[in-house]
């Protein structure tokens, strides 16, 4: 079927081959018009051809009638229009046809070949029409106005509709493409959509990740401190009561320093969920970008550890009867917040999984400055056997060297962990200075 005028992609609502009811009652109506005006040109036709007036006005309502299928067919209207030419009948249904074939989606030398014929067409029958009047003596204006009568109303039933019908099917396209456009626009922004709410879901998990990450750091070491702190006072509480003294004040401020930094973080939590509160009015695609910055300006505001406090560090850890040794490589500078967090958190972590699973064994700390990063190395040696006092019993999650890696990847560094040859336990990373 040809498409003449209407939405070919919407569902038909109309009967049989229209689109709509409003475009059946039309053509019905064109097509009466036409049977009407056939029929009456018919009758001169009977006259001229010599056959019984009846028969004229049946082949003109019948050669009128093709105007009811004029979208489902406009080849076929066209040429019974031009069929019909001689007979002098069927104006209205070649205007229309005309029109509705310049209007459709055919080929442009389909359109152009039929639109020739049937100018050619009318301009004989013109032609001899207007020569026979003048004949007849019904006309006396000069042989000038023969071609000149037959021209004009050759070019005037014709060319009209041909125009009207070309800047329509034009217009309609242009409307057909429009249409296309806003759907795909709209199908893109929806995608958009879609990717800003997968992007800022994808930035609240990694903010998840990064406060149970701070979280894990901030308590599992200290409280495993507190714990070996808290197993050895129960030792030496009647033994030794000066050391238990000591023993119990430094698991007072181990708790007192977990409490602070916990406060801290809860601080950061409390201002960056607020400022996500203040940012909901945000369209949609401005959430992964605010949930972003929140999390960027929670590592910023947090004040988090130096390289500068890892003798402190190791010193607690010396203070619970681990044997640490520290030992410093190259040039000591200052490099960014972010490394020296990242590197103190790793040692941090790898001393509280020596307190964990290996409680007594000597320890080796390692931290080399060179030219373009800096390296750091976490190694204990093998549990002593028969340990001097009954270790505490540490609970581990699992997440402290999945944490470490995902630190030091983040920067763009290498994270190696494993145990050693002689039973002891490694790990090792590396980070970009830059």
């Amino acid at each position: 079927m040809t498409t003449t005028g209407e939405d070919s992609t919407r569902a038909p609502q109309g009967p049989w081959w229209w689109e709509r009811w409003r475009s059946a009652a039309l053509d019905i109506g064109l097509a009466a018009a036409s049977a009407v005006e056939c029929a009456f040109e018919g009758i001169r036709f009977a006259h001229d051809a010599g056959i019984p007036t009846p028969v004229g006005i049946v082949f003109g309502v019948l050669a009128g009638s093709v105007l009811l299928v004029r979208r489902q067919w406009p080849i076929a209207v066209v040429l019974v229009s031009i069929a019909i030419t001689p007979a002098q009948m069927g104006y209205l249904m070649g205007i229309v046809g005309l029109y509705t074939l310049a209007a459709s989606e055919l080929p442009r030398r389909i359109i152009g070949s039929l639109a020739g014929m049937s100018l050619v067409g009318m301009l004989i029958v013109m032609f001899v029409r207007v020569r026979q009047d003048m004949a007849h003596g019904t006309w006396d204006l000069g042989d000038w106005f023969v071609p000149f009568a037959s021209i004009t109303t050759a070019i005037g039933m014709t060319a009209p509709p041909l125009l009207l019908g070309l800047y329509v099917g034009a217009r309609r396209r242009l409307m057909e493409s429009l249409r296309e456009r806003a759907d795909s626009l709209e199908r893109e922004l929806q995608l958009l959509a879609e990717r800003a709410e997968e992007r800022a879901e994808w930035a609240r998990n990694e903010e998840r990740t990064r406060i149970a990450r701070e979280m894990h750091d901030v308590v599992a070491h200290r409280v495993s401190l507190m714990v070996v702190h808290a197993a050895a006072l129960q030792a030496v509480a009647r033994k030794d009561p000066e050391k238990a003294v000591k023993n119990a004040a430094l698991v007072g401020d181990m708790g007192r320093q977990a409490l602070t930094e916990l406060r801290e973080m809860l601080g950061v939590l409390r201002s960056a969920d607020n400022a996500a509160r203040a940012e909901r009015s945000l369209p949609l695609a401005a959430v992964g970008v605010a949930a972003a910055a929140a999390a960027s300006r929670a590592v910023e505001d947090a004040e988090g550890p130096c390289l500068d406090d890892l003798d402190a560090l190791i010193g607690q850890s010396a203070a619970t009867g681990m044997v640490v040794a520290l030992s410093i490589e190259g040039d000591v500078r200052s490099y960014a917040a972010e490394i020296e967090q990242t590197a103190f958190r790793v040692v941090q972590e790898a001393l509280t999984n020596v307190h964990k699973h290996a409680a007594g064994a000597k320890t080796y700390v390692r931290l080399a400055h060179r030219v373009s990063e800096i390296a750091m190395q976490v190694e204990n040696e093998p549990p002593p056997e028969v340990p001097s006092q009954a270790p505490a019993r540490l609970p581990s999650g699992g997440n402290g060297l999945v944490g470490m890696k995902e630190r030091v990847a983040a920067l763009g560094g290498v994270f190696v962990s494993g145990p050693t040859d002689a039973g002891g336990f490694r790990v090792s990373a590396v980070i970009p200075a830059a």
